[in-house]
């Protein structure tokens, strides 16, 4: 049996949501590659900018960003005051 090779991440973000009042979402580099994460930033922007945290569209955006990091090797962390998750 073949064991699954496992490549270390690549970057590290925090995806932080700012609040009620657009623009929502702000990320930050923590670590690794900064051309990754800043070609990284532009598409979770361009799915989460002006979405509040309660939109309907969050919760799938919000899926499409954690496979793309998956994808990229880029290790998210999400701040978002109140949230349990």
């Amino acid at each position: 049996m073949d064991a699954e090779l496992v490549t270390p991440p690549r970057a590290k973000v925090v995806i932080v949501y700012l609040g009620p009042v657009a623009p929502h979402w702000e990320v930050r580099h923590v670590s690794g590659d900064a051309r990754l994460v800043d070609e990284f930033r532009q598409r979770v922007l361009a799915r989460l900018l002006m979405l509040p945290v309660n939109d309907p569209q969050f919760r799938r955006n919000r899926e499409r960003v954690i496979r793309d990091a998956e994808r990229e090797g880029v290790i998210l962390e999400w701040d978002i005051p109140g949230s349990v998750d």
